[in-house]
């Protein structure tokens, strides 16, 4: 596994127990005390870092290559998934996926930003940054969940709908306004997860949900922290004061009531046991859309717009 540089001190004691049990193999010398104290320590080390990241930390954690993506969870989630493509305008995008998952007997319409896990594929799903295209397949999708009254679900992962010239050209500020719009109207509960990154208007265009949670190691904001240091400090390295500043990461947000709730993540982020944070998230899904099913269509619509008024600070 790839270690990031906060986690020093465990590569340090993979080491030593990598060779303590290279003596064990060689068949000289009883150390299975020195091994056990080793893996343990390792455990505890691990556990007191992760207890104690700073924001820029857990930026970096969201952004671990071996970190579970969209694709993954869907898989991991659901018995059966069909795929659906293209936005019946311009073409299919790859960085936006989405479609029909069965799990535990129930349909949920899943939605996402795909990264890929490899260079080529990364080039193929553009980082995970969607086009115009990509919001208006969304958006397509989530009316189709609306017309056969199937919940929703979205995966947030992105570093922001992608910014190019021909991005613009076809409408990507509209396809994501048409977007954070229409889903305050879709008449079926949404579930909204950020699973790594959750940047800017690339994140809000799939994230107006019943309810919304965030991944232990993940941030949700409306900058990057390198963008935020370049325009406040014409460099990108204060990207870890802007990265406190921004109050980004999930407990900031929980005590600023702009989530519903935090998904704790296994000691050493999600990419250390992505089985258990498969799970953990598949969970979390099927209670929180058992919940919502409860509440009448009407009261559910109004519930999600209050929630979303009442968020922030103003003075008239």
């Amino acid at each position: 596994m790839q270690l990031l540089e906060f986690e020093q001190p465990i590569q340090e004691l993979e080491e030593q127990l990598s060779k303590a049990e290279e003596i064990k193999k060689a068949g000289s010398v009883d150390i299975d005390s020195t091994i056990s104290e080793l893996k343990q320590k390792i455990v505890n080390t691990r556990k007191e870092i992760y207890e104690n990241l700073t924001p820029w930390q857990r930026v970096q954690v969201s952004r671990h290559p071996e970190r579970p993506y969209t694709l993954g969870y869907i898989r991991h989630i659901c018995d059966e998934f069909i795929e659906l493509h293209g936005d019946r305008n311009i073409k299919d995008d790859t960085a936006m996926v989405g479609g029909w998952g069965m799990v535990d007997g129930k349909s949920i319409m899943f939605i996402g930003q795909q990264k890929g896990e490899n260079t080529k594929l990364r080039q193929y799903r553009n980082f995970g940054m969607a086009n115009p295209e990509g919001y208006r397949k969304a958006l397509r999708l989530m009316r189709m969940a609306e017309k056969f009254q199937k919940p929703i679900v979205t995966l947030i992962d992105t570093p922001g709908a992608y910014p190019g010239s021909e991005a613009e050209e076809r409408g990507q500020a509209e396809a994501i306004a048409r977007n954070i719009y229409e889903m305050f109207r879709i008449k079926v509960p949404i579930v909204c997860i950020v699973i790594g990154e959750g940047a800017s208007g690339g994140a809000i265009g799939i994230g107006v949900g019943d309810r919304v949670f965030m991944l232990e190691n993940t941030w949700y904001s409306v900058i990057a922290p390198e963008s935020c240091s370049s325009i406040l400090w014409r460099s990108w390295d204060f990207k870890r004061e802007a990265a406190a500043a921004l109050k980004l990461t999930s407990n900031d947000m929980l005590s600023n009531k702009l989530i519903d709730g935090v998904i704790k993540e296994p000691d050493g982020g999600a990419h250390s046991n992505p089985q258990e944070m498969y799970a953990t998230v598949k969970k979390t899904i099927l209670d929180t859309i058992n919940e919502l099913e409860k509440i009448p269509t009407e009261e559910l619509l109004k519930q999600r717009l209050d929630k979303f008024c009442a968020m922030g600070v103003y003075n008239e």
